[in-house]
């Protein structure tokens, strides 16, 4: 990886952006490494706000980047992007809270590691979230998408009437 940075810092011209992003958006997306939102979204540096967790879910810490960034940074949008075939969907809070006891003797209690059982809607209940939080300012765009991991597609996710 320093390697790879040393040939991108050799042309990077970059360095006199502004800290707003140009775009005044916020994407919030899964850790899973087959998600590249750059590259699928079309974002080049300078663009956009990019919060990562597993899930991509509107968890508080989540909540508190998107809260800086639209207060501090002008951000008025934000796209929430879950994915197919995540890792989220394929174990429950019970089952990891076991595992980690089992393995490490530790009980986590209850905490809420956010899994989910529908895509959609989790998407939908990540969305809704953001839209309630009472904390960002009045306005802000949110929308919800799902990435195929498969063919590299994104298709919006329609709030359930």
């Amino acid at each position: 990886m320093i390697q790879a940075n040393e040939s991108f810092a050799q042309d990077f011209d970059k360095g006199d952006l502004e800290i707003p992003p140009a775009r005044g958006t916020v994407v919030l997306t899964c850790i899973d490494a087959r998600i590249d939102p750059a590259k699928a979204l079309g974002i080049d540096i300078g663009d956009s706000h990019v919060v990562r967790n597993a899930g991509g879910r509107a968890s508080d810490d989540a909540l508190r980047s998107i809260t800086i960034s639209s207060w501090l940074l002008g951000t008025r949008e934000v796209a929430v992007i879950h994915h197919t075939d995540c890792g989220m969907e394929k174990f429950t809070d019970d089952a990891l809270r076991q595992k980690i006891k089992e393995e490490k003797g530790v009980d986590v209690g209850d905490t809420d590691f956010l899994t989910f059982s529908d895509l959609d809607q989790s998407v939908r209940d990540d969305v809704e979230r953001i839209r309630t939080t009472a904390s960002l300012p009045d306005g802000l765009e949110v929308s919800g998408y799902v990435y195929d991991v498969r063919t590299g597609r994104v298709r919006e996710v329609v709030p359930a009437s």
